[in-house]
């Protein structure tokens, strides 16, 4: 391939839609090095942070979740974004769509289909969010996580699944040597390290449990990493310091390939990608899942890992204290049973997808005829 190419890759508002994007556009342009990804996001400051050091190209989405409270407000950027999208497909032709999950993919996957551009979408989750749903119908390709997912998608569409895993980026697949992670991290490489992570954004009602928790439990060997969201560091900070307890916290890091060289257990939310990360890792986890979806879609994504014996799936109560009573009995468990850590590690590594960024490449590829 001789000219320059665009692939469109249409999403974002979290890491767990951008990280996989970022993972696929990686792949492509190791085999098409002309290949020029081209991500429409959304305009989160936190789309901007994920994105900015990659060097890839993104355009900022003004579109906004649909919310029944601001109904009005969502159709304005609605037809802002469709404008943008239109005016992006004519000036830069791209060879092919990828949805990456989300209200931000919606507008580009259908517009490309329209003009007869190729569309795929990515369907990380066991049960697939309703952007999803709707933008089947516009896709060729529907490229998947969990074999599970197919029986969660109309039958119409089932011809068109193709279960790839969920793209991960490659320094992931690659992890650093523990040491020199634990120095980046500045926690000591000698201590076991539990991670406790809500993913991107972070989560209150696990950073509440784990807060109500330590000090409760014997960490004999152990240290606390703690990634608690952009929002939230201060008050987690703040909540240790009361216990005296040293943890590490830390806002966010784009760097998870050193959180998970360190990591000997996670307490962590169950989105498609950490499950992903937490898989191709071999880490063994204590999974909360999102309590707050309809479909409550994390859930099965957790059930997925938590049958394969590489998780332990704890539903979260919404309550700090509830959370914390149901916690406490299988972290002190875990923290001190070393063959069954082994265990959970082995059966996450089975679930794995190492190459799930070049499988979603060449279907890429192939609908872009690369």
């Amino acid at each position: 391939m001789s000219e320059a190419a665009t692939i469109i890759l249409a999403g974002g508002g979290t890491g767990g839609h951008l990280y996989p994007g970022i993972a696929v556009a990686e792949a492509l342009r190791e085999v098409l090095p002309n290949v020029r990804p081209l991500f429409l996001c959304t305009t989160r400051e936190i789309d901007r942070v994920i994105l900015e050091p990659t060097g890839f190209e993104f355009i900022g989405q003004p579109i906004v979740p649909p919310r029944l409270a601001d109904v009005l407000k969502f159709f304005r950027t609605y037809r802002e974004t469709r404008d943008l999208v239109q005016r992006v497909l004519s000036e830069r032709k791209p060879l092919a769509v990828v949805g990456l999950g989300g209200y931000a993919a919606g507008v580009a996957v259908k517009s490309a289909a329209k003009r007869k551009i190729p569309a795929a979408i990515l369907n990380p989750d066991v049960i697939p969010g309703k952007a999803n749903q709707y933008l089947m119908r516009y896709s060729r390709v529907i490229c998947c996580q969990f074999a599970q997912a197919r029986q969660h998608i109309p039958a119409e569409f089932r011809d068109k699944v193709r279960v790839t895993g969920c793209p991960i980026r490659k320094d992931i697949r690659q992890l650093p040597p523990r040491d020199q992670a634990a120095g980046r991290l500045e926690i000591d490489p000698r201590l076991h390290t539990l991670v406790v992570t809500g993913a991107s954004q972070g989560a209150v009602t696990v950073n509440d449990a784990m807060l109500t928790l330590a000090g409760t439990i014997t960490l004999n060997g152990w240290q606390i990493l703690h990634l608690a969201g952009r929002e939230h560091g201060e008050a987690v900070r703040g909540g240790y310091r009361e216990k005296n307890i040293a943890a590490r916290v830390i806002d966010f890091t784009p760097d998870m390939a050193d959180v998970w060289a360190v990591a000997d257990l996670a307490v962590s939310r169950s989105g498609a990608s950490s499950c992903a990360e937490l898989t191709a890792c071999g880490v063994p986890s204590i999974l909360m899942p999102y309590p707050f979806h309809k479909d409550l879609h994390q859930r099965a994504n957790a059930k997925v890992l938590e049958d394969a014996g590489a998780a332990v799936l704890v539903d979260d109560e919404k309550d700090r204290k509830k959370n914390a009573d149901k916690l406490r009995p299988i972290l002190e468990s875990l923290l001190y049973e070393v063959p069954r850590r082994q265990r959970m590690s082995e059966a996450a590594k089975g679930l794995r997808h190492p190459d799930a960024a070049e499988a979603v490449a060449s279907v890429v590829r192939e609908l872009a005829g690369l």
